[in-house]
């Protein structure tokens, strides 16, 4: 949920100042041919997923509900409540999707690329995460922040292939098998098993993805050159030991940055966005 919800995001363009042309939170992520852009491959099972949640609640647009799942799996988690922002306009249909080249990177419209060579012509990580981060609006410590949620989650061969690990226990690495203890809510099961992860619990959202120099290189955990670009680029290396330090200003510096993603290039009605009252969570 959290990545359908960041690459529904993750093309915007600040310099673009019309909308739905500057990308954003707009829902155009469930239409084609932005779904099938190679950075999407496997989000829609996360779309099929949301389907029975948007025939429930019609009324709800495809752009809020994208995001609230997004926010309610950070918080499901163990992570912080978000102060989310609603009333998100989608996009009509897949004429609105960004071109795949529209945001100066050769694919996928200017979503960051894990490893070189970097579609943006980058010749380092840490240029790469900057080129396409400050397009958005963001500073390093945004940066870093939003690479913490890498916290959850894995990646897997058939998705990204940037990992020999795939589907199922069969083709699972040493912390994503079913048998694993990842939840935060110290129950049994991981869902679908499989692939690899860039932390051993990897469905508790906490700042251990910062404690990467503290534990050491695991071979059984991902680290690619944009994580560790977080900790060799000076500048981005004061948030990475911040956040190693304490989880609270992890967390703190998340929610910011979540909710500048979930509302960057969106249109709201009313123009103000609304939020929901604390008692309608369930979590």
């Amino acid at each position: 949920m959290v990545r359908l919800a960041w690459h529904d995001s993750g093309n915007f363009d600040k310099n673009v100042s019309s909308w739905p042309a500057a990308g954003g939170a707009n829902g155009s992520i469930i239409h084609e041919p932005e779904i099938d852009f190679g950075a999407n491959a496997g989000v829609i099972k996360a779309v099929n997923f949301l389907k029975k949640f948007k025939e429930k609640f019609p009324a709800v647009t495809w752009a809020d509900l994208i995001q609230m799942a997004s926010a309610c799996a950070i918080q499901a988690t163990g992570g912080p409540v978000i102060p989310m922002k609603y009333g998100r306009i989608d996009v009509k249909d897949g004429s609105a999707c960004p071109e795949r080249t529209s945001r100066g990177t050769a694919d996928n419209a200017g979503l960051p690329d894990a490893m070189p060579p970097f579609g943006d012509g980058s010749k380092d990580a840490a240029s790469h995460l900057r080129v396409i981060f400050y397009r958005m609006g963001f500073d390093d410590e945004g940066i870093v922040a939003l690479s913490g949620a890498h916290t959850l989650g894995r990646a897997f061969k058939e998705r990204s292939g940037t990992v020999e690990f795939g589907y199922g226990d069969a083709k699972a690495s040493k912390y994503t098998g079913s048998g694993c203890p990842v939840r935060h809510d110290g129950k049994e099961g991981v869902g679908m098993p499989g692939g690899k992860a860039w932390t051993k619990n990897w469905l508790t959202f906490d700042n251990s993805y910062f404690q990467f120099l503290k534990q050491g290189p695991d071979e059984h955990l991902i680290w690619f050159p944009t994580d560790e670009a977080l900790h060799k680029d000076a500048k981005f290396k004061v948030y990475f030991d911040k956040f190693a330090d304490s989880k609270d200003a992890f967390f703190a510096s998340y929610c910011k940055a979540h909710k500048q993603l979930s509302e960057q290039g969106s249109k709201f009605e009313p123009a103000e966005g609304f939020m929901l009252p604390e008692t309608a969570s369930k979590l």
